[in-house]
């Protein structure tokens, strides 16, 4: 069995545990990222359904923005993905002003 067949034949799974499918995966012109969907591109890219440039690309999010994503579920799961648990991180960094 070649590489690609083993990829074909090797479901990746979604967020929920269920098989993921580049068509379940959210709308090119998706604004409201809300924790699933944004678990939905990472299962995507890290299953091999898609490449991180093409995601990037797809759903014109920065390279970083991407990674961030993927910490955060592998720091705190689906969870770590809340807009307010970012806030919460962007509340205890420092403030620099610069005069």
């Amino acid at each position: 069995m070649s590489r690609f067949q083993e990829m074909v034949a090797t479901p990746v799974l979604g967020p929920t545990g269920e098989p993921l499918t580049l068509a379940d995966l959210p709308p090119n012109d998706t604004k409201r990222w809300v924790i699933r969907r944004k678990a939905e591109v990472v299962a995507a890219v890290r299953g091999g359904l898609l490449s991180l440039e093409d995601a990037c690309k797809k759903y014109t999010l920065s390279v970083e923005e991407f990674l961030s994503w993927q910490r955060a579920i592998d720091k705190d799961g689906l969870l770590g993905l809340r807009v307010t648990r970012v806030q919460d991180y962007r509340d205890n960094i420092p403030q620099r002003y610069d005069n």
